[in-house]
């Protein structure tokens, strides 16, 4: 990753990333460690932490890995009690647990709706109310994963726009309620991102053929993107930004309508 802030400027902080063993968060997490921040992460499954937390500790800051299920207020709980015993506090906390599948809504059952609005929206929410009484402490950050799909009517993507719109609306709520804490609440919106496992299982080449062709900027979304915007959303010099969810995909959301066209021939019967 290009340097393009202080080093060591996080030094003395310490986050928790959901689903930070893989994908965005992965990067997310490394991102935060190049800095100087202490991280924990967090995941159903334990195989994909601990080469991730075991990176980290490469970079010489503190990690921790525990699993739990966001879905679960208890393990919810549990997690962030051991992640701030192991790491003394917490100042960051990244919601990035997600789930999503390629489904029409004619086609899609209660259950598949709700598992991913269980994950992402209610999983959001739980892992942010039991973070409070720490980062009341000290003050901190609140960074929720939305996304840009619900902005306009994305096919295939019921499920996902309605629990992303959802976490837009939390991210508002919590920055009006939150702020006299010394906390700021924002979301970042990913466009398509290069390299990650949804954007291999979820598009085809032609679809980032036309994100590509479509985008202001000419290319599909990086992790490295997102990295840097997280970076400077849990800055200092973002002290004064609250209740936003800021757009990280090169414009391309403006200009999605012709994708969504060739996303529905994709996924038409």
């Amino acid at each position: 990753m290009a340097t393009v802030f202080r080093e060591g400027f996080l030094k003395g902080r310490a986050a928790l990333i959901t689903g930070g063993g893989t994908g965005i968060c992965r990067g997310l997490a490394l991102a935060l460690a190049g800095a100087g921040c202490d991280v924990a992460i967090t995941s159903r499954s334990a195989e994909h932490l601990e080469p991730t937390a075991g990176d980290l500790r490469a970079i010489g800051v503190r990690a921790h890995a525990v699993t739990g299920d966001v879905r679960q207020p208890a393990d919810v709980a549990r997690v962030v009690g051991e992640s701030v015993e192991a790491l003394g506090r917490l100042d960051v906390l990244i919601n990035g647990a997600a789930g999503n599948f390629i489904c029409l809504a004619e086609n899609l059952s209660p259950n598949g709706f709700g598992t991913v609005v269980d994950i992402d929206l209610k999983g959001t929410f739980n892992v942010s109310k039991a973070a409070l009484p720490h980062l009341k402490r000290h003050g901190g950050v609140v960074l929720s994963i939305s996304a840009t799909l619900h902005y306009l009517g994305s096919i295939a993507q019921a499920h996902v726009s309605a629990a992303k719109a959802g976490i837009d609306a939390l991210t508002r709520v919590l920055a009006a309620e939150w702020g006299p804490y010394g906390i700021r609440v924002n979301g970042i919106a990913p466009g398509p991102t290069d390299g990650t496992e949804g954007v291999r299982r979820l598009t085809s080449e032609a679809t980032r053929a036309a994100i590509a062709q479509n985008c202001p900027l000419g290319r599909l979304t990086t992790i490295e993107d997102l990295a840097n915007a997280t970076l400077f959303l849990c800055s200092d010099a973002a002290a004064f930004i609250t209740g936003v969810t800021l757009v990280v995909d090169g414009g391309l959301w403006l200009r999605s309508a012709r994708v969504l066209e060739a996303m529905g021939e994709a996924t038409q019967p």
